[in-house]
């Protein structure tokens, strides 16, 4: 739930709804691959149900786990290059998908949703990085984030309803 959190919280009730909007809901069968290390990725995805892993390299060593309010893609729409991991659906899931090209024509069209939405992925990556490489850090949600993470949550649970009662 951390990303959404960063993200949405981050955002304003008409950029979310906005997203909304823009993308689709997809049921995930257990064992299928959502994204695929080394392939071009043309969707964003937020986890609304169900649980996803993250493995990297021929040896398949996972390195993360991704459940309901995960985002996966966004590695790639930010620097476009092809995804560094492969993300599997664990069990049935369902996904949030939003196309990068319609993302990027909003942002585009939308300067403050842009600086807003790129803030907060620069946030979440921030914090990875981090948790990644400081061992004594703390695992603290930035103040920023944690100013809003009330209605970052209530708002991923608003669209995820909308969503999955669809």
């Amino acid at each position: 739930m951390r990303k959404v959190l960063f993200i949405f919280g981050q955002l304003t009730d008409s950029d979310v709804e906005w997203m909304g909007k823009q993308g689709r809901r997809r049921r995930v069968p257990a064992n299928s691959v959502l994204i695929q290390e080394g392939q071009p990725v043309d969707t964003v995805y937020i986890v609304l149900q169900g649980e996803l892993c993250v493995v990297h390299g021929g040896s398949r060593r996972e390195i993360a786990r991704l459940g309901a309010g995960e985002i996966a893609g966004e590695m790639s729409f930010v620097d476009t290059r092809p995804p560094s991991a492969t993300v599997r659906a664990v069990t049935d899931s369902v996904v949030y998908a939003v196309s990068k090209q319609a993302l990027e024509k909003g942002l585009d069209q939308n300067v403050a949703f842009a600086a807003r939405f790129y803030k907060a992925v620069a946030t979440f990556l921030s914090d990875r990085v981090r948790k990644a490489t400081d061992p004594d850090y703390d695992d603290e949600l930035d103040d920023a984030v944690l100013d809003n993470v009330d209605r970052a949550g209530a708002r991923f649970t608003a669209l995820s309803r909308q969503l999955l009662d669809a």
